[in-house]
């Protein structure tokens, strides 16, 4: 054999071996990271998915002076109008990273609009304005071709396309749409509405319809819709596809739900610190007593928001394994479970801080410093070349 062919040989052989790589390393380019949106700073903090170490933050409101330039009276009054029924201004309200780790796509509520970021230029890619006044909670399709938003004050989730930008589709859903959760089979998209939030309790009644809605992911067609007395808060949905755990609008606890009959089959009351048995329900945050579910296995992670708690709890008896008790007016407002299943993050909105919990000892272990107001936690995976734009 010549010296020529066994070196046309050996280069082919080292190429099909790259091609036959590729996909594994590019797999090991991918950090696992956490997503805090930093509400009131309209920022983005990235942490290390299992170290919990901060990477990076990234302005996700760098068009702001351009955008209220921008609006038009109606939109400014709206504008106002939603800055003072919640009492702050929330700039980012939801977030999700594409499956290749190098797009960012933001719900930036007040600003009722949707955009995309390349985390690595932190150029922004596109954006679109949302019906009504309010961009609200988010989820990305398990594919990432899809980012799904509430439009509060209409009644509609859309449909985006994380590609363009463009809205594909809307669904109804009921009062003052909230959160959006894949089921864990993927088959369905639960939209949860919570009502009109700024009426007081006495007006409950007429606050809108408190309502679960089931859609058909493939079609964007409404399957099923479930009423509730009061507003749906975040919610858990189980592997079983069957079982739903929720937090409710003034509830100091949560409620396990049968999505096959459509009812209540327990309510949890959770005890009150001296500070929230004192307060009146309408001085809850938009409404909320609780705030924040998140579970690992067989514990859930529930935030106490008045209450200045975080309580793990185990199921399926749903009896305290332990309470974290933070400084009062601490508000965590937002949880998550780390990509390892070993920890539950609480969002400190009102200490800027992300606290992280052991679900095996239900012990706080450490606390991160973000952004200013951090609230919704995601998680993601980031590429290397993101990582280092950030540092």
């Amino acid at each position: 054999m010549s010296a020529k062919r066994l070196a046309g040989i050996v280069a082919g052989t080292v190429a099909a071996l790259s091609l036959v790589a590729t996909p594994a390393a590019q797999a090991q380019q991918l950090r696992d990271v956490v997503l805090i949106g930093n509400a009131q700073a309209g920022t983005v903090s990235f942490l290390d998915g299992r170290t919990f170490q901060v990477l990076g933050t990234l302005d996700a409101i760098p068009d702001l002076e351009q955008r209220l330039a921008a609006m038009n009276p109606i939109e400014r009054i709206g504008y106002e109008i939603v800055n003072s029924i919640q009492g702050y201004k929330k700039f980012v309200d939801d977030i999700a990273l594409s499956p290749d780790g190098t797009k960012l796509y933001v719900s930036r509520g007040n600003l009722a609009d949707v955009v995309a970021y390349d985390v690595a230029s932190k150029r922004q890619l596109w954006r679109t304005k949302v019906e009504g006044f309010k961009a609200d909670h988010a989820a990305i399709s398990p594919d990432g071709s899809k980012f799904i938003v509430s439009a509060l004050s209409v009644e509609k989730a859309h449909v985006f396309d994380t590609a363009t930008g463009a809205i594909l589709t809307s669904f109804p859903t009921g009062a003052y749409p909230h959160g959006n959760d894949y089921s864990p089979d993927n088959q369905t998209l639960y939209n949860s509405s919570i009502g009109n939030v700024s009426l007081l309790k006495a007006f409950n009644g007429i606050k809108g319809k408190r309502q679960l809605t089931a859609v058909d992911p493939d079609t964007w067609t409404v399957k099923r819709t479930y009423q509730f007395e009061y507003g749906i808060r975040p919610a858990l949905f189980m592997p079983d596809n069957k079982t739903m755990y929720a937090q409710l609008s003034y509830l100091n606890g949560l409620v396990e739900y049968d999505l096959a009959a459509g009812r209540i089959v327990r309510t949890v009351q959770l005890p009150y610190s001296t500070k929230a048995a004192a307060m009146s329900p309408d001085s809850y945050p938009q409404n909320s007593a609780h705030h924040g579910m998140a579970y690992s296995g067989d514990r859930i992670c529930a935030a106490g928001t008045i209450d200045d708690y975080t309580v793990i709890l185990d199921r399926p008896g749903l009896a305290a394994k332990g309470y974290v008790n933070y400084a009062t007016d601490s508000l965590p407002y937002w949880t998550t479970t780390s990509v390892d299943g070993k920890y539950c993050l609480v969002s400190l909105s009102k200490r800027n801080a992300i606290s992280v919990i052991d679900y095996a000892t239900a012990k706080e272990v450490a606390t991160v410093p973000v952004g200013n107001f951090p609230q919704r936690e995601r998680l993601g995976k980031l590429s290397e070349a993101a990582v280092r734009s950030l540092g």
